[in-house]
């Protein structure tokens, strides 16, 4: 028997029915094996030794591999063929040589398809382990796992509230924290621009003033409005006429088949997929064998897939369409080693596969790859130049032509930045003619500031400076929604105040390791260990002995003179300069003091230096609640029954309430729902509120606020509200009602009554279906009507995006029906009519 490893159950499941009953397939389920989350798990003293340690949750599937492995005359290797891939068959290789369950003979095999030819060939042609690829895998988790645990335990002590800083992701989060500041920093200026709509022979076009008073005009040439109406009166005065026609021929080739990287940038584009999500999909097509191998950096395909395309391209359009000869594209990849095939269909006679977003993924890969084999586009260029009498005044339109479509009719790349004026059609004109004039226009413009990132241009943007690699790309980018570093609002990047805190620390006190130009660096000699050419101690040994001792040396430093270096840095952001030229740092609250950055026991603020006579501060970077001024606890007046202050504060979870001081004060959170005032703050002071005793039982019932909202409470059973306002206004005959509803439905509304939603987030962006945020019995939840799907504790269920909701629901979808589920259990047959088998049923 031949034992065959990969890593997923459904390649498991389609490779063992190619290969034969003389094979099992089984598989990893992904890693199985990590670096414990643990100090020394590393160790720099040690050549860096790393001890390895088996993910909990796999014990049974190792178990199930050993079982197997000690019948098996043959062990082969068959993961994913790239460096995590090589890994993950290393790593059941060490498992298995520890329970010396492993096979005399270990063979490893890859294929860039799961289709049966593939495997096939892929099983005539073993290899043993690449022991570059290996040692690169293991240089950079070491390297990941020596900058989290040696920078974090900085961060945290240093910078209280701060969360763990990765490697490659603080690197991204600089590039939009940069961004940031440019669009911060930007001063619009003024420009207008000066056009006449015009018509030759009913065809009507645009042109645009670029020469004025005998002066060529750029775009920012004309800066008041005074004078665009001045050359705007000039151009309704004049008669223009063609003095010039340049006609210029064009050629657009068509983009290489998708690597990677571009494939994540052009889901984002067109149909709004995340970088994660677009992974997650991709995955399930290659696993069903649609689609090559997605993570790849090459951009060429095989021989006998080109002739393929050329032919569905004949078979699609006509012979036209096909250039004369295959094309050939040059890979960009850093690591030819790592580079493989580009992302294609398997089957080019498959135009379309799947559903949902399946299907709109793989139509978007199919068409991409199709295209690359064919023609090219022929477009004609042209540029109209019209002058009037004097000469002093020029009017210029331009536009093309496409004479021959070539791949455009199947496939245009998506952009970032809008189309230009280029693309306009133009009437035929010639020298002497005098095209109709219809209208001028004098408009008014500011110059815009940079675009914030979308995920499409983040990609694009470490890929060109170098930074991460394909493969890693999309889990850079959940890490710093996870960590709420950033959020996305209409598929933009906005850097959040954590995140704007981090970089500074980062940028000041550990500025090389968050440079481009050294994380460029880093990656490349990773790259270099992959192909062989360098060693990875060497690797991580250069990077450590500068490393550790700047950890060291900041650990060493005061937070507050942390904290001063910050302020400095952060005055820009923190104080910006005022439009009358008063003192940005001048404490609005006492009128004296002057305001500078803190660290606190929950995070960094803004206070004022009279502080304690003044207790005004700014709450900055701080998780629970929104940042702001805050004047230092609100007196909101006195309890007439205790005669104690009751004063609004902030705290680490948001805004409260107070009543007395010490030990003995009594506290309440504020609810988002209520207007706060003394009256409600005395009622949020006294919950429980009891409502009486139930009519059946005596027992009371009462009403309060609890961690998951206002509930009624009787007898040890739960029954939730919607409101707070609820909380003080529910009678005995509602909460009777409620609490019997809840009963019924074991704490959840009876089947088939209607739940009410936390929150209507909106319109999924793909299938236009509603999404609702709701309550469950295991915790909340997001829905689009067919597909439930619980909210992860990393995600704050106030803090929510549309987006998130929608990228959870389509990964829930993906993954199929849960264990156990999807499929109705048959009903059980009654037993037949014997009276010994119908008592022992009943008795047992």
């Amino acid at each position: 028997m031949q034992l065959v490893i990969v890593e997923s159950p459904a390649k498991a499941k389609t490779i063992e029915k190619y290969l034969g009953k003389d094979y099992r397939v089984l598989a990893s389920y992904g890693h199985v094996r990590d670096l414990p989350a643990k100090d020394g798990s590393v160790d720099p003293d040690d050549g860096f030794a790393m001890e390895w340690e088996a993910y909990a949750d796999k014990g049974k599937q190792l178990k199930a591999i050993t079982d197997e492995a000690k019948k098996a005359d043959r062990l082969i290797l068959a993961t994913d063929p790239d460096r995590e891939g090589e890994a993950i068959s290393w790593h059941v290789q060490e498992v298995l040589r520890q329970k010396k369950a492993l096979p005399q003979e270990v063979e490893r095999v890859t294929f860039n398809a799961i289709t049966k030819p593939a495997i096939l060939t892929a099983m005539e042609h073993p290899r043993e382990l690449d022991t570059d690829l290996i040692d690169a895998y293991r240089a950079r988790r070491a390297l990941d796992y020596l900058v989290g645990f040696t920078l974090s335990p900085v961060l945290w002590r240093k910078l209280p509230g701060a969360k763990s800083a990765g490697r490659v992701q603080s690197v991204a989060l600089r590039l939009i924290v940069e961004r940031e500041r440019e669009i911060e920093g930007f001063k619009p200026q003024e420009y207008w621009s000066v056009t006449a709509d015009m018509e030759q022979d009913g065809t009507a076009f645009v042109s645009r003033l670029v020469k004025y008073k005998g002066d060529k005009l750029d775009r920012l040439s004309i800066g008041d409005g005074k004078t665009a109406e001045a050359a705007k009166l000039a151009v309704e005065q004049g008669r223009f006429s063609v003095v010039s026609v340049e006609t210029k021929p064009a050629m657009r080739n068509p983009p290489p088949p998708f690597t990677t990287s571009t494939l994540q940038q052009e889901a984002a584009r067109k149909l709004g997929f995340s970088a994660s999500h677009t992974m997650r999909i991709a995955q399930g097509l290659y696993e069903d064998g649609a689609i090559t191998y997605m993570r790849t950096d090459g951009v060429q395909m095989d021989g006998d897939a080109i002739q393929s395309a050329r032919k569905a391209v004949v078979n699609r359009y006509d012979g036209h369409y096909v250039p004369e000869k295959p094309r050939h594209y040059t890979a960009k990849a850093k690591n030819a080693q790592e580079a493989h095939e580009a992302i294609r269909p398997t089957d080019f006679g498959k135009d379309h596969y799947g559903g949902g977003d399946h299907a709109r993924l793989y139509d978007l890969i199919w068409k991409r790859a199709l295209a690359s084999q064919m023609a090219s586009a022929r477009m004609e260029r042209t540029t109209i130049d019209m002058e009037d009498a004097t000469g002093q005044h020029g009017l210029r339109a331009t536009g093309q032509v496409v004479l021959f479509p070539g791949y455009l009719a199947l496939y245009e790349e998506g952009r970032d930045d809008e189309a230009d004026e280029d693309s306009r059609r133009l009437p035929k004109l010639s020298e002497g003619a005098t095209p109709a004039k219809k209208d001028v226009k004098a408009e008014q413009h500011f110059t815009q500031p940079p675009p914030r990132f979308s995920e499409a241009s983040l990609v694009k943007r470490l890929e060109e400076l170098g930074i991460g690699r394909p493969s890693t790309y999309a889990s850079i980018i959940q890490v710093l929604k996870d960590r709420t570093y950033v959020r996305v609002e209409k598929n933009r990047f906005f850097a959040e105040e954590s995140g704007r805190l981090l970089t500074a620390f980062l940028e000041r006190f550990f500025e090389k390791y968050v440079n481009y130009d050294f994380t460029a660096g880093l990656e490349e000699e990773l790259d270099e260990v992959s192909a062989g050419h360098a060693q990875w101690q060497a690797v991580l040994d250069a990077f450590w002995k500068d490393f550790k001792p700047r950890t060291s040396e900041v650990m060493e430093q005061k937070p507050s003179e942390i904290t001063a270096a910050l302020d400095q840095f952060l005055a820009p952001y923190l104080f910006p300069p005022n439009a009358d030229g008063s003192d940005p740092r001048l404490c609005p609250n006492c009128g004296e003091g002057q305001l500078a950055l803190r660290g606190g026991r929950f995070g960094a603020f803004v206070a004022c230096s009279n502080y304690p006579e003044c207790k005004y501060t700014r709450r900055f970077a701080q998780p629970g609640g929104d940042a702001g001024a805050d004047s230092g606890p609100e007196t909101l007046g006195v309890d007439p029954e205790t005669n104690l202050p009751v004063e609004r504060k902030s705290g680490r979870f948001g805004p409260y309430i107070q009543l007395g001081e010490g030990a003995d004060a009594k506290r309440a959170s504020i609810p988002k729902d209520v207007e706060m005032d003394l009256e409600m703050a005395l009622k949020l002071l006294r919950l429980p509120r009891t409502i009486g005793a139930h009519p059946e039982t005596g027992e009371p019932i009462t009403a309060s606020i609890g961690r998951y909202g206002p509930y009624l409470a009787h007898a040890g059973k739960y029954a939730r509200l919607q409101s707070t306002m609820e909380v003080f206004e529910t009678g005995m005959n509602a909460a009777v009602v409620k609490l019997a509803e809840a009963a019924a439905g074991g704490g959840r509304p009876q089947r088939g009554a209607a739940r009410e939603p936390l929150k209507v987030l909106g319109k999924h962006p793909r299938t236009e279906a509603e999404i609702k945020l709701m309550a469950g019995r295991y915790g909340e939840y997001v829905t689009d009507g067919e597909t439930n799907a619980t909210l992860p504790k990393s995600i704050d269920k106030d803090q929510l995006t549309l987006e998130e909701a929608a990228q959870l629901i389509d990964a829930r979808a993906a993954a199929g029906p849960a264990k156990g589920k999807g499929k109705k259990k048959a009903a059980k047959k009654a037993p037949a009519k014997r009276a010994p088998a119908k008592k022992a049923a009943a008795k047992k």
